[in-house]
């Protein structure tokens, strides 16, 4: 929460600068930095993305990668257009933000879930775990839920309470890796 705070301030100044009327200027903005510009767009399509505006929200993301290709921008335009129900284009997206920043979890992730959407559970596995060590992911708990549920799917229980703990040593708040738990728990009691 004080992450984004802080970025309250850069974000408001940075969409003045991109107002047209503050320039009188029909919107052409040579002397905004692009690094800023699509920032910009990406929190635009970003709070698109909340509200459930899926395709305004992709518009903004691609927006945002003609202005300065991001790995965070492909990751979150594949994020809306897995919204849209078009998964293969959000694995293709995030394959991009890989190519940009092989260090940034988030598209690992992505690409697990995005395999288990499209029925491909066991190829989602590989993915999950890189997200889990890249150097760059703000919530590993996610890859490592998402791990436990594939492990789950596939009846290695014992592993799936692993990756569900694991997931709550990162976010012991984490309310879908505590459910898992407690239906392990409910299903077959403690430990396994």
């Amino acid at each position: 929460m004080s992450r984004s705070r802080s970025c309250l301030p850069a974000v408001f100044l940075a969409t003045l600068l991109l107002t047209p009327a503050v320039h009188g200027q029909s919107g052409d903005h040579p002397q905004v930095p692009d690094q800023i510009r699509a920032y910009v767009l990406w929190q635009q399509g970003n709070v698109l993305h909340l509200q459930g505006r899926f395709e305004a929200a992709a518009d903004k993301f691609r927006e945002s990668i003609e202005v300065l290709p991001t790995a965070e921008g492909h990751t979150f335009l594949g994020w809306s257009l897995s919204m849209l129900g078009q998964t293969e284009e959000a694995i293709a997206e995030c394959e991009k933000a890989i190519a940009l920043d092989p260090d940034y979890g988030n598209p690992y992730n992505d690409i697990g879930v995005y395999l288990i959407d499209l029925g491909h559970p066991d190829e989602a596995p590989p993915w999950f775990e890189k997200a889990i060590s890249s150097e760059r992911y703000c919530c590993y708990q996610f890859p490592h839920f998402n791990l436990g549920r594939v492990q789950a799917m596939q009846g290695d229980f014992v592993a799936a309470r692993r990756s569900f703990e694991q997931s709550l040593r990162h976010d012991p708040d984490y309310l879908p890796a505590r459910m898992a738990l407690e239906y392990l728990d409910a299903e077959f009691g403690k430990p396994l």
